[in-house]
């Protein structure tokens, strides 16, 4: 298997947090989330439908999102999703607990320079 080195697969959580943080601002179909990804993150990060799709079906099992029924811009039917408040705190959680990840992997990289 050919693997590119300048790809690398997500942390476990990283694309439910990209999701609810973009759904923060607004509502979005799943076509719009991936755009709105690889657009705020420089064409640096790429989220397959293939792991985008069942990611919203199991957050809104877990009533951190709603669907409701919608048309796309190219006028077909789709579902737009948005963020609960059980999500918004989820989110919050998420955010605090990825920061703290972060910070102590920094700290390593930092001592591994010296």
């Amino acid at each position: 298997m050919n693997r590119n080195p300048e790809r690398r697969d997500l942390f476990p959580g990283a694309l439910e947090i990209m999701i609810l943080q973009s759904l923060r601002l607004k509502p979005m179909h799943g076509y719009a989330l991936v755009r709105h990804i690889r657009q705020v993150s420089d064409n640096l990060l790429e989220v397959e439908e293939g792991s985008l799709y069942p990611a919203l079906q199991r957050m809104l099992r877990e009533g951190l999102l709603e669907a409701e029924a919608g048309t796309s811009a190219k006028g077909r039917p789709t579902r737009i999703y948005r963020l609960t408040e059980a999500g918004r705190r989820h989110l919050e959680s998420e955010v605090l607990s990825f920061e703290k990840m972060f910070d102590g992997i920094t700290r390593v990289l930092a001592v591994a320079k010296t």
